[in-house]
């Protein structure tokens, strides 16, 4: 099975639909599988006492300006809708507020994605179940009750699912990264796992990939300077290229596991034992 790659932009396209198309293009150029954004209705998400606060940014001095600043409305997903499927790449989002989610409803999309922030919503959960859409439920800031919790409401629903490990530290630092995990949640949850990471650099993605994940989520970004909480903890196009060529390669490594002398190992075998035969016959 093929690891399934998607290249989160989230809040990476600074509200500029212009750049969230370049970063659909960016993913669908690498070979990633789907992008993801992230929706929020920011009345619900942050309390007026946190939106009042003053923050500087490019939208205003007040965090309410550059959260607005940040959220796209329909018009700019529908425009998302569009162009990724004139692309040939699959979208979607993960929702923080049971609002965010009705809104999600509108477009044909094939999967609902459960932040780790958002596993203790329960009833956020319920209705995601409800779906009956493959979801991707990270598990970062989760301890195994509260994953216990999540996989009982998806399986009562029946709805497809599949965990993903996830430190949620930005950035993750590697001896953080636990990626032992990723092998026991297969076991107790016996579900596929994936691995959503937010470590810099590449190798710990492919430590994961060699541990057998079903999926890969890594953020994207045109450039690591921009303005942003998430871009420095984000790949750049160059190096997501690498990462997703890095990964298809260990892929094909892995093989099936059986021990045999492979057809390319037979005339090798031969050469390189051929004294042995020799001595057998003194």
């Amino acid at each position: 099975m093929s690891i399934f790659i998607i290249a989160e932009i989230g809040i990476n396209h600074n509200g500029d639909i212009g750049i969230a198309k370049q970063l659909i293009d960016v993913a669908r150029h690498a070979g990633a599988d789907a992008v993801k954004f992230q929706k929020r209705t920011i009345d619900t998400v942050y309390s007026k006492g946190e939106l009042d606060k003053p923050r500087e940014s490019p939208w205003g001095t007040t965090n309410r300006e550059q959260k607005a600043g940040l959220e796209f409305g329909k018009k700019e997903y529908d425009e998302i809708d569009g162009y990724c499927r004139k692309k040939g790449i699959a979208w979607f989002a993960s929702a923080w507020d049971m609002d965010s989610q009705k809104f999600l409803r509108q477009y044909d999309l094939k999967y609902n994605k459960i932040a780790s922030a958002m596993i203790t919503h329960l009833e956020m959960l319920r209705a995601v179940a409800s779906e009956q859409k493959h979801t991707f439920i990270s598990t970062g800031m989760c301890d195994m009750e509260m994953i216990d919790r999540a996989v009982e409401i998806f399986r009562k629903a029946k709805c497809p699912f599949e965990l993903m490990h996830c430190v949620s530290a930005y950035p993750t630092n590697d001896e953080d990264a636990n990626l032992n995990c990723i092998p026991v949640l297969r076991s107790r949850y016996h579900c596929d796992v994936g691995y959503s990471g937010h470590e810099g650099g590449l190798a710990v993605s492919y430590a994961a990939a060699a541990l057998g994940i079903s999926s890969l989520e890594r953020h994207i970004t045109l450039d690591r300077a921009m303005y942003g909480a998430d871009q420095a903890i984000s790949l750049e196009p160059a190096l997501f290229i690498q990462l997703i060529g890095g990964l298809r390669k260990i892929e094909k490594a892995m093989g099936d596991g059986v021990k045999k002398i492979q057809d390319k190992e037979v005339p090798i075998a031969r050469k390189l034992r051929s004294h042995i035969q020799l001595e057998s016959h003194k």
